[in-house]
């Protein structure tokens, strides 16, 4: 079997669950094509979230005077625009190949990072240009899932936990080194340059781009049989690990687009001061979530996923108190707290995903299914299942941002309404993982199950 195909052609034969095969050849090709997709998918990560470091510099001073709400807006917009095109964006890498659709996806950030890059420099440029370009810039944020389909297929079930915690996390630094990007340009240029920060990025996905084209593989298993996407969402935990996604994903990148419109509107911060901070939280978020995700692998995804969320309750009652008090010191510190708290509950709340799939396959086998089939199909909903849930976390981003608009709009202005809000939502989360996933006696069933059908096994 050939390791390093020509480009454009499929490896055949992929079969990471076969031990020897995996330390003979799979190890080997799943680990580069893991530190390409980490690439792409960082500097998509990167154009995404631009918008929410192009706002600090958004002033009178260069022409682009923008209300604190259309501000919010404008990093709502390409928020919701990759939430939408993430299931599209997981489909297409089942229907092009893994090499194949990075490239195109890599390539096709040129037109956000351009378009930013000229139209900051024109004062008086209006809001619908800008909602237009920042819509574009969706595109980043799609690249998760297509990334996430596509590395899943790569690695054996008992190390997906870690490997997705690593293609995720190295994608979600994206966020924070934009935002230490933009510190850099107002430290050393001034808040009048924002044109700087596209710029830095037209050369890096040409880059990545190429490395893809020449390094990246294509795998059969990544092929999904018509019909995937459509039994994972049929099965009842594709849409309970959604929503508890949305408590995880959507926080981080929510808070992560946020953040620095936060200080400025709760604590009247410069954008210097503001660009001080907000890489700090997506910088410690996305180092914890390969974190999150090898203790999922150890301990379980629900438990792990439990404490998160339980924790990130406190973390959030600790930015009601400290917005109560306006002390700006703990606030940071809370900020940052939840920020990590969410990277690791992103890693073991997709690490639940596998686990589901895989529980089903052994009620098939058990009950004198094959085993082999009942595996390859696991994957299958593994990789339409992540598409689906990648999608309806990063809506939780949306909701995050139209809450702080709403909050900052209100008669107080301050986040303390946005926050009482996440505060109940992670409270949900809380009760919706203790009583599905860790309840005494509690077995998981994988979508409609035949009459007397043996239990699945417990996902953990």
């Amino acid at each position: 079997m050939k390791t390093r195909p020509a480009a454009g052609r499929w490896i055949e034969g992929w079969n990471p669950e076969d031990e020897e095969y995996w330390e003979r050849t799979g190890k080997r090709i799943a680990r580069r094509n893991l530190l390409l997709s980490v690439l792409s998918e960082h500097i998509g990560f990167s154009v995404w979230s631009m918008w929410s470091v192009l706002v600090l510099f958004m002033s009178p001073e260069i022409g682009l005077g923008f209300t604190p709400g259309e501000k919010f807006l404008l990093v709502v917009v390409p928020t919701l625009v990759g939430a939408v095109l993430r299931l599209p964006y997981s489909w297409a890498v089942t229907r092009f190949g893994g090499r194949n659709w990075t490239v195109f996806a890599s390539a096709v950030l040129l037109v956000p990072a351009l378009l930013a890059f000229v139209f900051v420099q024109r004062p008086g440029t209006p809001l619908w240009v800008f909602l237009i370009i920042g819509a574009t810039a969706g595109v980043g944020g799609a690249n998760f899932a297509s990334s996430m389909t596509n590395i899943t297929t790569f690695f054996p079930q008992n190390r997906q936990g870690w490997a997705l915690g690593v293609n995720a996390g190295g994608g979600n630094l994206g966020v924070a080194v934009v935002q230490l990007l933009g510190l850099l340009v107002i430290a050393t240029a001034g808040d009048t340059h924002p044109s700087y920060v596209a710029a830095v990025y037209l050369p890096l996905i040409v880059l990545s781009a190429l490395l893809a084209a020449l390094k990246m593989d294509n795998v059969d298993a990544v092929r999904a049989r018509p019909g995937a996407l459509r039994e994972a969402a049929a099965s009842r935990h594709t849409w309970f690990i959604s929503f508890l996604y949305i408590g995880t994903f959507g926080s981080f990148i929510g808070y992560g687009f946020a953040f620095g419109l936060v200080l400025q509107n709760e604590f009247g911060s410069t954008p210097l001061e503001a660009a001080s901070y907000t890489f700090v939280g997506p910088l410690l978020g996305s180092v914890s979530r390969p974190l999150g995700g090898k203790l999922a692998d150890r301990w379980g995804g629900a438990r792990v996923t439990l404490w998160a969320f339980l924790a990130l309750a406190l973390g959030t009652a600790g930015l009601l108190l400290a917005s109560r008090a306006g002390s700006f010191g703990a606030f940071v510190a809370a900020f940052t707290l939840v920020f990590v708290l969410s990277g690791l509950g992103n890693g073991s709340t997709y690490k639940l995903i596998p686990a589901a799939a895989a529980a089903e396959a052994e009620v098939t086998i058990t009950s004198g299914g094959e085993a082999r089939q009942a595996f390859a199909r696991a994957r299958r909903i593994s990789g339409a299942a992540i598409g689906i849930a990648g999608a309806v976390g990063a809506l939780g981003g949306v909701a995050i941002n139209l809450a702080f608009r709403a909050s900052y709009q209100g008669p107080q202005g301050s986040g303390t309404t946005a926050f009482a809000c996440f505060l109940g939502y992670y409270a949900l989360c809380v009760l919706l993982t203790w009583a599905v996933y860790l309840r005494p006696g509690r077995r998981v069933a994988q979508g409609p199950a035949p009459a007397r059908e043996p239990r699945p096994a417990r996902v953990r």
